[in-house]
């Protein structure tokens, strides 16, 4: 069955006031009407850029993971490589360039996993979730200022024990990786 969206169900923006505007965040708040004529003066939308995460596997089969800390959560945890789309750059172009900057590796056969939005309900960017098969170490890190990334090779056996153990806290990672082990991608 394919899933058709009942469009009538859009809202209609009335008027738009951004709060702020930051490289990486842009508040907005908009006035909408609803299908059925109510008007909500505040909703508030997040712009961000799109982001790309990355399913790289080693020619060895190893899976090429970020471990970092995260201060939303005050944690550090286990990643996928992610990052940001610069301006006018393709999702693809990158996941490629994040995937070397933060771990050194390239190559590799890819392939677009999903595309998916972490909150739609107020955000406005997608993810962009890519598997990079037989990648190679050919460089060292490339870092930025505010990164401290450390890269982990792990097993499949050990990624599916992360994950059952709810050990990745981050949707936008679990889910990709949930559906390329459920979806047989794996194999």
């Amino acid at each position: 069955m394919k899933y058709i969206p009942d469009e009538s169900k859009k809202w209609r923006t009335l008027s738009s006031e951004y709060l702020f505007k930051r490289p990486w965040l842009t508040a907005r708040r908009d006035t909408v009407e609803l299908p059925d004529g109510r008007v909500n003066p505040e909703f508030y939308v997040l712009e961000y850029p799109s982001w790309i995460n990355v399913i790289a596997i080693t020619e060895d089969g190893k899976y090429v993971m970020v471990e970092q800390y995260r201060h939303g959560l005050a944690r550090v945890g286990i990643e996928l490589c992610a990052g940001v789309v610069e301006p006018g750059e393709a999702p693809e172009a990158a996941a490629r360039r994040e995937l070397e900057e933060e771990t050194g590796y390239t190559g590799g056969k890819w392939e677009l996993g999903m595309v998916i939005c972490g909150n739609p309900s107020v955000t406005d960017n997608y993810t962009y979730c890519y598997i990079a098969r037989g990648v190679t170490k050919t460089s060292e890190q490339h870092l930025d200022a505010n990164e401290d990334i450390t890269v982990k090779l792990i097993s499949e056996d050990e990624l599916l024990e992360i994950m059952k153990a709810d050990e990745m806290k981050q949707a936008l990672m679990a889910a990709p990786l949930w559906r390329y082990f459920a979806l047989g991608l794996n194999r």
